[in-house]
């Protein structure tokens, strides 16, 4: 007797039914990426000297500086605090947004999703 393309023990009710769950899957995590895009994040560094808020789509967005913060013959520290804050707040972003997806995926560590 001649098989059908498939999977062997999966009718075509199965598939139809994996389907609609990939498909119910695929709309959750886009209407998560969307949710996640729309969040800010916030850190700081030099003990609230400088904050900075990126964008779930990781922009900067805010970037505050305190006046006592600026001294003229220690633009390094500044600059360091600066991206210690930029850097913290994109790791916020990064950490929520995987640990949002993978509640969605199962953990299945998908690359390229997300």
């Amino acid at each position: 007797m001649a098989r059908h393309g498939g999977f062997p023990g999966m009718g075509m009710g199965n598939m139809q039914q994996l389907a609609m769950k990939a498909q119910k899957l695929q709309q959750q995590m886009t209407e998560k990426q969307a949710e996640l895009e729309a969040r800010t994040y916030e850190a700081s560094s030099g003990g609230g000297m400088v904050t900075a808020t990126v964008s779930g789509k990781k922009q900067l967005v805010s970037l505050v500086i305190k006046p006592e913060a600026v001294d003229p013959d220690d633009v390094e520290m500044l600059q360091d605090m600066i991206i210690a804050a930029v850097n913290e707040a994109v790791k916020q972003a990064d950490e929520t947004t995987e640990a949002e997806m993978g509640k969605l995926t199962g953990g299945l560590g998908m690359p390229g999703l997300f």
